[in-house]
């Protein structure tokens, strides 16, 4: 398997050095030169056999199949829950997929916990180190680190949106006591942190000296790692679902769309959207608008620019890089991304539906589904349950529960009047000394930082 950049401009890649190279030296994003059919599942009695199954099908022959083995099983061994990923049915035609059982209650957890041995996998076979720059509304960063903490060939550096995560998401980056692992609040929304990051890969002196790597989802592997709970999830089900999605970055329900696009049975997608609702707005009224990112409780999907979808234009775009570029230099000038209308016949209309939620709306249906299941939700889940309430109709529906209640406490316990606790291992978190500084929207100035900590260069 090769891989193609969505800009059209750089060179194809086998997986290893996709991984490594995160994105590409174009500044699009990788993706396989084909979309492989799902590979024969029925002897597969596990999760790790399936992620092992559907992901040789992207890796090749750069991970042998007995080291892709361990990896997995190292990985989702991490897990607190026997089915790593389970479903769990919440009413007659709804069941929630619980992808928070890792070792920071998120969803990001599925994919960071194989990408990091992935990393340290392939750069022990080459002798290297590299450097992990990396943008976070929340989750991703605690999951990243932790994925990484015990990699003796890498460095990391998050950086995360001062004051606009929750406390919890905040300490489990900054209590991690690991000296290959960085946790800097910069001073401006997700989307300043995500630029400052593509901003430090396109400078091709400072990506080359620093040896950088992304573990977002730009990194294609990350995708590709997500893949595997819709294909389990969907056979699980043994019938054509309805797949609901928070979403702020559009990885998670790329990756869906790609498992169908791989032959898993998925009959189409939901949206939920917070008040950021540029991907609910591009998919119901066809405005791609950026406007500004305003705080929510659901602080993970407060993105405007949803980098993800640039894979998903890629293909509407009939994989012509250069048209791709194109669209994406004027949205980031003119704030406004416009397709023809056949593209989004081809590829939305029937695919995908949404709907967004306010905080007013996400506390009501926090409240709704304990008071009628017992079941405490975080809020960007319950944007999900709420959008497959309303938009699903009769067909099953499998919503994401995208995050552990405990990592948003203050709302959950607002909307229901429990408090939800940490599972034990993270009992005292709390109570350990954090390591953090903020930093200025500067790019001079967060170089500086990366490269007085890099051991890369």
């Amino acid at each position: 398997m090769r891989f193609v950049s969505t800009r059209g401009d750089a060179p194809e890649l086998g997986f290893t050095d996709v991984l490594l190279a995160g994105l590409a030296a174009d500044g699009g994003l990788y993706v396989p030169e084909r979309w492989p059919e799902l590979p024969d599942l029925s002897s597969a009695t596990s999760y790790v056999d399936t992620a092992v199954a559907v992901i040789e099908t992207f890796v090749g022959d750069d991970i042998a199949p007995d080291d892709l083995r361990t990896l997995c099983s190292d990985a989702y061994g991490t897990f607190r829950h026997a089915a790593t990923c389970p479903l769990v049915q919440i009413d007659d035609r709804q069941w929630l997929l619980e992808l928070f059982h890792g070792p920071t209650l998120a969803f990001k957890d599925v994919a960071l916990q194989l990408v990091g041995r992935m990393f340290d996998h392939a750069l022990a076979q080459r002798g290297e180190r590299l450097t992990i720059v990396g943008a976070t509304s929340g989750d991703t960063g605690s999951a990243a680190i932790d994925g990484v903490k015990g990699c003796d060939n890498v460095d990391i550096v998050i950086l995360y949106p001062a004051g606009r995560t929750s406390d919890v998401q905040r300490r489990q980056m900054t209590t991690v006591d690991s000296p290959n692992a960085h946790a800097i609040a910069i001073d401006g929304n997700f989307d300043d942190c995500q630029d400052l990051v593509k901003a430090m890969f396109n400078d091709a002196a400072f990506r080359d000296e620093m040896r950088l790597s992304a573990v977002n989802s730009i990194n294609w592997a990350r995708v590709m790692a997500q893949v595997v709970y819709y294909v389990t999830a969907s056979r699980a089900l043994d019938g054509t679902s309805t797949f609901c999605v928070p979403t702020g970055n559009f990885g998670n329900v790329l990756a869906g769309w790609i498992a169908q696009r791989m032959g898993a049975p998925i009959a189409d997608f939901i949206v939920a959207s917070n008040s950021n609702d540029i991907l609910t707005r591009f998919i119901n009224d066809a405005d791609m608008t950026a406007r500004e990112v305003v705080p929510t409780l659901s602080p993970s999907m407060d993105i405007q620019v949803s980098s993800n979808f640039e894979r998903l234009l890629f293909e509407m775009n009939g994989r012509d890089g250069g048209i791709t570029a194109e669209q994406l230099g004027r949205f980031r000038s003119s704030g406004r991304l416009d397709v023809e209308a056949d593209q989004r016949t081809d590829f939305i209309d029937g695919t995908f539906r949404a709907a967004r939620y306010d905080d007013e709306a996400t506390l009501a249906e926090i409240g709704r589904i304990h008071a009628e299941t017992g079941m405490l939700v975080d809020p960007h889940t319950a944007t999900g349950t709420a959008a497959a309430r309303d938009l699903a109709g009769d067909r099953p529906v499998v919503s994401l529960a995208t995050a552990h209640p405990a990592k948003f406490p203050d709302a959950v316990e607002r909307a229901t009047g429990v408090r939800p606790t940490l599972p034990p291992h993270l009992a005292d978190l709390f109570d350990r000394p954090e390591r953090t500084q903020t930093l200025p929207n500067d790019l001079a100035t967060v170089q500086q930082f990366v490269r007085s900590v890099s051991r890369a260069g």
